[in-house]
């Protein structure tokens, strides 16, 4: 038969072990919500950057299709000027 003290100690162990695991358990929980909190920081900053770059991408193909626009004029405007030279000096236009 286990003595009274004998007895208490070992529920004592048992408390203090499923005391130790509680706080392991805590200790983890914690950890991996820190490492979520991490991982959704690093994400909220990805999307930040990214937004800030296609703003500057949209900007950019924006002034690119400007710019086609104007270069497409002027070819034209430069072909109708070189076919009208052409006809003036009576070679027939190949453009």
């Amino acid at each position: 038969m286990a003595l009274p003290l004998d007895e208490a100690l070992s529920k004592l162990d048992a408390a203090v072990a499923a005391l130790e695991a509680a706080v392991t358990r805590r200790l983890e929980a914690e950890r991996s919500r820190s490492d979520l909190e991490t991982e959704l920081q690093i994400m909220q900053d990805d999307r930040a950057r990214l937004a800030v770059d296609l703003e500057s991408t949209s900007l950019r193909l924006e002034t690119l299709e400007a710019t086609t626009r104007d270069v497409e004029g002027r070819v034209g405007r430069a072909l109708v000027a070189v076919r009208a030279v052409l006809e003036e000096a009576g070679v027939a236009p190949h453009l």
